[in-house]
């Protein structure tokens, strides 16, 4: 099904009547639908000063808030791309994005947390920046502009009747986006989205997930990645409802923000909200109006899975616009659907293909197709990112049973080869999630091959935990021969802490980093 608004202009403007409502409450930060349209048009037309036009790629280098949603409405509005930028970016990280992504004006916060973006922008460049004015460097020879928070009122005031002629030519077809993927098995990849594909692909997933405009929504993910940008902040709009969001470092500003706003829907990482749990005051606060989603941890018990492995899950991709596997059921299913996914989202189609033979089979790498569908990654050839039927190769390999339901399995090159046989190292973490719960430790767990003489690889585990919880490896492995098949049982075990757990500068973990962790 295809909304009545396709383009971003479309929906700020079918969303006027929403008045003084809320779009976005970020900790102190309250941001409504009026204030969030009157500030991005004037935004809008400053950039239209600055030469950007339909088709100018704007950068946006903010963390989560009001910034962020003004910025990126202003530029799609007058039909710009935009292209947000991780805040965990390292200089190398921002210069290689910068050349590749042909962002022409940047707009960026000066620092977040511990990250000073004027220094790292000044080494990405390799010069100073200059004062207020156009950027000549050879370094990134597209970049004209980089504008910081507090210069935005310096800039041109540009004139309104420019922004409503510019939205006026804003197409669904025209690309809204150039989401980078968060790179976590190769170098990140710049994903083209059109206003219509990702508009009405979100439009779907909220019809799935029940998310309407008395809800609110409670999401961690950040919008520089496409969790955060389309499931959270787009989704958020279509439904005319509330994003409720925090970048407090301080557990207890968060969860005072959560039971002051009241958030009916959740959405998002479940480890990001871990140490929300651990606070002193969790036992005693009240969190009961989250009713539905997928951040158990501090959801009420009385809608908290006992076995969350039997709650369906998602499955989303940059690629694919965000989520495409996915049930509106939240109930708990049998045991015969344990670590179910769902089924795909309306608008894909999908194979099961044998990675090695392509030919089509129950369980192997999963192939989408469909108008929800990136248009491609930003400089490359179309036929350098799906074959001569148009089907897009994930990479991902699942498993179909004959109800429909997919079951994830892992990254293909994550696949783990032992003495002939394929272990899925997302099977192993599951149960070794469940050992240490039983056992009564708290703990991260991440499995992943190792390379063996003999066996080609051997199963190995990290097990990441707050060093509270003494972990026996022997009790491990006792508890795991009942829940798995001998050759996919770990041979070896690291133990390490929580905060020792190596991570990329996306977030993610570093999967060379953790190998590296067995050879000490």
């Amino acid at each position: 099904m295809v909304p009545a608004e396709v383009t971003i202009p479309a929906l700020l403007h079918a969303r006027a009547g929403l008045g003084d409502k809320a779009l976005l409450v970020c900790d102190d930060e309250r941001l409504s639908y009026t204030q969030a349209t009157a500030r991005s048009s004037a935004l809008a037309a400053r950039l239209i000063a600055l030469g950007v036009g339909k088709g100018t790629h704007v950068g946006l280098l903010y963390p989560n808030g009001a910034q962020f949603v003004v910025a990126m409405l202003a530029a799609a509005r007058i039909g710009a791309v935009v292209v947000p930028f991780s805040t965990f970016s390292t200089a190398p990280e921002l210069r290689a994005q910068l050349l590749h992504s042909d962002v022409a004006v940047l707009l960026a916060t000066r620092s977040h947390r511990s990250h000073h973006y004027v220094q790292r922008l000044t080494e990405a460049l390799g010069e100073a920046l200059p004062a207020p004015g156009p950027i000549m460097s050879a370094v990134v020879p597209a970049l004209r502009h980089i504008v910081f928070t507090e210069d935005v009122s310096e800039m041109p005031g540009g004139d309104h009747a420019a922004v409503a002629a510019l939205e006026d030519d804003v197409d669904g077809c025209d690309v809204l986006s150039v989401i980078y993927t968060s790179g976590s098995t190769s170098a990140p990849k710049g994903v083209v989205h059109t206003h219509e594909a990702l508009l009405a692909h979100q439009h779907n997933l909220n019809t799935i997930r029940r998310f309407q405009g008395e809800d609110r929504l409670f999401c961690n993910s950040p919008f520089f990645w496409i969790g955060g940008f389309a499931f959270g902040l787009l989704a958020t709009m279509v439904a005319g409802a509330t994003l409720v969001c925090s970048t407090a470092t301080d557990a207890a500003v968060t969860l005072d923000l959560i039971e002051s706003e009241k958030p009916t829907l959740t959405n998002g990482f479940v480890g990001g909200i871990a140490h929300l749990t651990r606070h002193p005051s969790f036992p005693a606060r009240d969190l009961s109006s989250m009713r539905r989603g997928n951040l158990y941890p501090i959801m009420s018990p009385d809608v908290r899975p006992a076995d969350p492995q039997l709650r369906h899950n998602m499955l989303g991709m940059t690629e694919a616009g965000s989520v495409v596997l996915i049930s509106g059921d939240e109930s708990d299913q049998p045991e015969s659907r344990r670590g179910g996914y769902g089924c795909p989202a309306p608008g894909f189609e999908t194979r099961v293909v044998d990675p090695d033979t392509g030919a089509e089979a129950s369980a192997g790498e999963l192939l989408l197709r469909g108008p929800f569908l990136m248009e491609g990654y930003h400089g490359r050839r179309r036929e350098d990112c799906f074959d001569p039927d148009g089907w897009f190769h994930t990479g991902d390999l699942v498993r179909r049973d004959d109800d429909g339901l997919f079951y994830f399995l892992g990254r293909a090159g994550s696949m783990i080869k032992t003495s002939g046989a394929n272990v899925a190292p997302s099977e192993v973490e599951n149960a070794l999630t469940e050992v240490c719960e039983a056992l009564g430790v708290e703990a991260t767990v991440h499995v992943l091959g190792l390379d063996h003489p003999e066996r080609g690889q051997v199963v190995a585990a990290v097990i990441a935990t707050d060093g509270g919880h003494p972990v026996d490896e022997s009790r491990l492995r006792e508890e795991l021969r009942t829940r798995l098949s001998s050759y996919k049982i770990p041979r070896r075990f690291a133990i390490i802490r929580r905060a020792d757990l190596p991570l990329r500068s996306s977030g993610k973990v570093d999967l060379a980093a953790l190998a590296g962790l067995f050879d000490v």
